[in-house]
């Protein structure tokens, strides 16, 4: 069985179109296959830190990068883009639109991706921009070739979409980008977590982390319950991290954002963790991140330092949080989520 996704089998097939060329590769890759192509040049542009930490441990020739937008680099003498479609078509257009703002006129553009993200929605997407042709279905994906006739405008403050919270008497302004989880509204997990929190505000205090932050949601209420608190947000996003810079600088919060996989970036012990964390990875039902969190924060925590987190009700972090922590209780529940507070 081949260790690549599907995306990069089908571009095995056509290896020869990127022979000798000098190539950039954005979007939402899960493996390391680019590095590998014969090519003139490869550079990576990474929106997810767990990538990007996987993808620069296996090379050290190639130019590869973390962030929300590429930097110039990426872009010099770059003649082909290989891009790899992510599950949320609003983050395509949000990444197409950066990447086809910056490459010059008559580079090859090939998007790759499984049809179930929707991938098949590049033509109708790019059809007014320039010719783009089906150059091969395979492995339940579709590969597009792609020629910009013109280049697509962007405007990163265009991109950023607003809604107001209330919690208590705590107002704020959450600004996110495409792509980050809780886009559009709070989403219900975090809502129970929050008024869990709120209710229990002396469990905020000293060094709080809040791991998978998103947009930042639990980070800004978690400071305003207590302003005294040594506040660390962290995520594998770019746009998540780029999302929380802003929300905390909105409104006037001081904290430390940084890029880490779980707690592969995190320095120090905290009296309080707290998360809502995932468990897909793209389209797929993945729980490691979630089972390396709960594994993982004892030694991350002070004495008497607590985690707190929420997960829907059928997620099996009962006997994980026990096997691990002394105490176990819900603190708050419903018929979908768990809110667990394990010492």
């Amino acid at each position: 069985m081949s260790v690549f996704t599907p995306p990069s089998q089908v571009l095995q097939r056509h290896e020869s179109l990127f022979l000798g060329k000098y190539v950039l590769v954005a979007g939402d890759l899960h493996d390391d296959y680019v590095l590998k192509l014969n090519t003139a040049d490869t550079k990576v542009h990474c929106n997810q830190f767990h990538v990007y930490s996987h993808l620069q441990s296996r090379s050290k020739k190639s130019h590869i990068e973390f962030g929300l937008l590429p930097t110039k680099v990426c872009y010099e003498n770059c003649n082909t883009l290989i891009y790899y479609w992510p599950k949320n078509k609003l983050e395509a257009q949000f990444q197409l639109a950066y990447l086809l703002n910056n490459l010059t006129k008559g580079c090859d553009i090939f998007i790759i991706g499984e049809n179930t993200t929707g991938v098949r929605s590049a033509e109708k997407l790019l059809s007014e921009f320039g010719s783009i042709q089906k150059i091969d279905t395979a492995r339940r994906c579709s590969l597009y070739h792609f020629n910009a006739d013109s280049r697509l405008a962007f405007e990163l403050d265009e991109w950023w979409h607003q809604y107001n919270l209330q919690l208590d008497d705590m107002a704020l302004t959450i600004s996110t980008l495409p792509g980050v989880f809780s886009h559009k509204t709070l989403d219900a997990g975090s809502d129970l977590l929050l008024n869990s929190l709120a209710q229990q505000s002396d469990l905020i205090k000293g060094r709080v982390l809040d791991v998978g932050c998103g947009c930042g949601v639990l980070s800004l209420f978690a400071a305003k319950i207590n302003p005294a608190i040594d506040l660390n947000s962290t995520d594998v996003s770019a746009s998540a991290l780029a999302s929380t810079e802003k929300n905390l600088k909105d409104n006037s919060i001081s904290g430390n954002v940084v890029a880490s996989d779980v707690f592969s970036n995190v320095e120090g012990r905290f009296d309080l963790i707290i998360s809502n964390p995932p468990f897909h990875d793209g389209k797929e039902t993945n729980y490691d991140a979630a089972e390396a969190l709960i594994k993982e924060s004892k030694n991350h925590l002070k004495v008497n330092g607590k985690l707190c987190i929420v997960a829907n009700s059928f997620l099996p972090y009962s006997r994980l949080l026990a096997e691990q922590f002394r105490r176990v209780e819900v603190i708050a529940q419903t018929t979908k989520f768990k809110v667990y507070l394990a010492s």
